[in-house]
């Protein structure tokens, strides 16, 4: 298995990679709040197109990321999710509530 990141890749634009799950998700939660924390830009973008594969916690991270953002007085957009991650928050009626770049 590949193992995940969550990288800046520029001002407000963070690249989420690998495998998203149990053993990733505790890790990526912390880089995101602190880089969340840490950005100036207003708007924060996550780019999930190095996604490999993702569980639940692909969605249960990006809803937190969206919390995150919103209580340091920032807007979240997400871009590039993949399939399986959109298919989960179908079944969970979640896909109107992710701010999906279109």
């Amino acid at each position: 298995m590949s193992s995940a990141s969550l990288r800046e890749h520029a001002a407000g634009e963070l690249l989420l990679g690998g495998v998203l799950d149990a053993d990733s998700g505790p890790t990526l939660r912390a880089q995101g709040l602190a880089l969340i924390k840490g950005t100036s830009a207003t708007t924060v973008t996550v780019d999930c197109s190095s996604v490999e594969k993702s569980s639940s916690v692909g969605l249960a991270l990006l809803l937190a990321f969206m919390r995150d953002a919103a209580q340091h007085g920032k807007e979240l957009r997400v871009r590039a999710l993949p399939d399986d991650m959109r298919q989960i928050a179908e079944v969970c009626q979640l896909l109107e509530l992710l701010p999906l770049e279109a």
